[in-house]
């Protein structure tokens, strides 16, 4: 009787202690512990070593890091009719383990196809040019609405990015021909401006030489002797009649300047 009683006890011992091995959790530092007692939230476990009532209890980790989702491609219409191709990321984490898992089923999947439904929603409402130029704008507004669905969920949505926006082929070819467009006509505009400023220094200068004797025949003159002209060529020359006046005006200079 005595070892009966002997080997029930030992048998005892060697279960509860398999009973309390098999029940040691191990939650890591971005992790929590969500445990459930016969399918009822009971409580939230913190970091480290702990303990379970296996059988009875059931323990769900989360992990709280930023996660990531991608949404895929969407073809959208936007507010002036033209089909956009356009594709995002997701940055979201969660706030709240046990909210994420008692309240959502699948709360990634949940984030990726609100995040989906948005898109379409704020991009079906903007035209073409806002959507190319203000990226940054229209993702905070999808961000928006989705944290406004996902904090019952116990998730917080950090950041959307957009990062692709698929345009049709010929709708690229007339954004090429616009921009090309553009590009010519600021190219106008600077040489226009550079013909004026040059126009002004160029009527500074002349004022200058008009106002010195001669000044324009001699100015004139070393134009002619730069050009050098092949031999074999002949060039003819229009000159103004400021040139003989200036000429004039250099012969009384000499002819005052020998009779002193």
């Amino acid at each position: 009787m005595e070892i009966i009683f002997g080997w029930t006890i030992g048998w005892i011992v060697v279960l509860a202690f398999f009973l309390i091995l098999s029940g040691l959790r191990v939650i890591d530092q971005y992790e929590r512990g969500v445990v459930l007692t016969l399918g009822k939230y009971t409580s939230t476990r913190s970091p480290g070593l702990t303990w379970i009532f296996v059988g009875i209890q059931r323990m769900i980790k989360v992990d709280m890091r930023i996660t990531t989702t991608d949404i895929p491609q969407q073809e959208v219409i936007t507010k002036d009719n033209v089909p956009a191709g356009i594709n995002a990321v997701v940055y979201f984490r969660v706030q709240s383990a046990e909210n994420a898992i008692l309240n959502i089923q699948d709360y990634t999947l949940a984030v990726s196809q609100y995040a989906q439904a948005a898109l379409r929603d704020v991009i079906g409402g903007i035209e073409l040019d806002p959507l190319l130029s203000e990226r940054e704008k229209i993702a905070e507004e999808i961000q928006k609405i989705v944290s406004q669905a996902t904090q019952s969920w116990g998730v917080l949505v950090t950041d959307i990015k957009i990062q692709d926006i698929e345009l049709p082929a010929d709708m690229k070819r007339v954004m090429a021909k616009q921009a090309e467009s553009e590009r010519e006509r600021r190219s106008v505009i600077i040489r226009a401006e550079g013909e004026y400023q040059a126009a002004a220094k160029l009527s500074e200068a002349a004022q200058v030489l008009s106002s010195v004797a001669g000044g324009i025949a001699m100015r004139t003159l070393q134009t002619i002797e730069k050009i050098n002209p092949d031999p074999s060529k002949t060039v003819i020359f229009a000159l103004p009649i400021e040139f003989f006046e200036g000429i004039k005006s250099l012969g009384q200079f000499f002819k005052d300047k020998s009779k002193q």
